[in-house]
């Protein structure tokens, strides 16, 4: 056994009902005085009970999707008018992502209050998208330095967001299992992402209010993004990030419609990794295992029904060929990638 693993410098609350005093706590360690908080429209509300005892010099409330690098430079124009000296994030993960795209080029501390099951907040990976190109990378910069999660705050996620995002965890999971950097340590937390997101996600499905469920999706979630930001990218995401960037597609609905194409398309190349998905499930294979979990949540089927294209597919095969990873466990053609998007864009079964 040789590798080599890092572990980011992170601190992490877990905090249900506290999420006030615990930013608080965290932004007076930083000895910040003028601190800006991003969050979206609708989480306003949310976001001023988050931080009514921090000292907030700015709002900022402009949070698109896929963080256009026009949004990003009007952000960070703007904090640098307010001499701010750190931020607060409340919302998920484009939120998440604004906070970081202004972290990257100021350097500024980030708390970070999730709002979804998005993980971003757990990873130093940043992204932007210019046109229909988005572009990701990885910078000690971005990654926050606190991250605050208080269930109580997902209690009002649309049961059909939880869906999608709590899915989008799982595939950080997944595609750790046989990222280009993967080591054991990553597989180990990824297993046991798997086994807390399959089992929180039932039960907020059922029960959106289920602290039991939300706390279970939360731990899994973190561990997911823990473990992919560790093994690196994956065939799954490079997949995501080009059509999300080509064709402005929800973040999360396109993770949850890849996933099962993609665990069917790697799994028998990969029986270590396969095991460890089907135990972390309790099912008889990894395709199985997402399946049911998949059919109890009424999951996203078709990449079709969020407005991608069906001439998209001949698209976006070439910039998907040059980003998945050369270990990628089954070898990648532009045939066998053509029919998988084929797949997916269509709702077929896995």
């Amino acid at each position: 056994m040789k590798f080599t693993h890092d572990s980011l410098p992170q601190r992490v609350r877990f905090a249900t009902g506290e999420a006030p005093a615990a930013v608080a706590a965290e932004i007076d360690e930083f000895g910040a005085r003028r601190v800006m908080v991003i969050a979206g429209a609708r989480e306003a509300e949310l976001a001023a009970r988050v931080t009514a005892d921090v000292p907030v010099a700015l709002h900022h409330d402009e949070v698109v999707m896929h963080v256009p690098v026009e949004v990003a430079e009007r952000a960070r124009e703007r904090a640098a008018e307010a001499g701010v000296d750190a931020l607060v994030c409340v919302g998920g993960g484009s939120t998440t992502g604004l906070a970081k795209a202004v972290a990257l080029t100021t350097g500024l501390p980030i708390v970070a209050v999730p709002t979804t099951y998005a993980g971003s907040e757990a990873t130093n990976v940043w992204g932007l998208t210019t046109g229909e190109t988005k572009t990701t990378g990885i910078d000690a910069r971005v990654l926050p330095r606190s991250v605050v999660y208080d269930a109580s705050l997902l209690t009002t996620l649309p049961g059909e967001m939880t869906v999608a995002s709590g899915l989008n965890a799982l595939a950080h999971c997944v595609d750790a299992m046989w990222g280009p950097r993967v080591d054991p340590i990553d597989q180990v937390n990824a297993a046991e992402g798997i086994r807390g997101l399959a089992t929180g996600l039932p039960l907020v499905a059922a029960n959106p209010q289920s602290i039991e469920g939300i706390e279970q999706t939360l731990y899994g979630a973190y561990l997911a993004a823990v473990s992919f930001t560790s093994a690196g990218s994956g065939m799954h995401h490079k997949i995501c990030h080009v059509l999300g960037g080509m064709f402005n597609l929800p973040h999360a609905q396109t993770h949850a419609v890849v996933l099962p194409h993609v665990l069917a398309f790697n799994a028998p190349s990969a029986p270590e990794a396969e095991a460890r998905i089907a135990a972390a499930f309790g099912a008889p294979s990894a395709v199985a295992g997402l399946g049911a979990l998949r059919t109890t949540l009424s999951a996203p089927k078709a990449l079709e029904d969020y407005g991608m294209p069906e001439d998209g597919i001949a698209k976006a095969v070439a910039p998907i060929m040059a980003a998945i990873p050369d270990n990628n466990p089954t070898p990648v053609t532009e045939e066998n990638l053509t029919a998988l998007l084929t797949a997916a864009w269509a709702g077929e079964e896995s």
